[in-house]
C-alpha cells in the first residue's frame, strides 16, 4: 500500500497510472463524493473533451447516417 511522504507525495501504482494514461507531467485532480476522494486525470484544453456536446442534434445517429448515405436498400 502506498504511503504519503513528508512532502505529501504518494506513488500512484503502475496499474492505475496505465489505466488512466498518466505519464510524468500529467495533471490530476482530486474530487470528493459521498465522503470518498477520487483521482481524475485532467484533460488538456485541446483534447476531444472540449468538443463534447458541440454537435447537438435531435436526430438519432441512424437518422444522421441515413441523411449522409441515403436510404439503405
Amino acid at each position: 500500500m502506498p504511503k504519503i511522504t513528508r512532502k505529501g507525495q504518494v506513488t500512484i501504482p503502475k496499474k492505475v497510472r496505465d489505466l488512466l494514461g498518466l505519464k510524468p507531467g500529467s495533471e490530476v485532480d482530486f474530487t470528493m463524493e459521498g465522503g470518498a476522494y477520487f483521482l481524475e486525470k485532467k484533460l488538456k484544453p485541446g483534447s476531444i473533451a472540449r468538443w463534447a456536446g458541440f454537435l447537438r442534434s435531435a436526430s438519432t445517429s441512424d437518422e444522421i447516417v441515413e441523411q449522409l448515405r441515403g436510404k439503405a436498400e
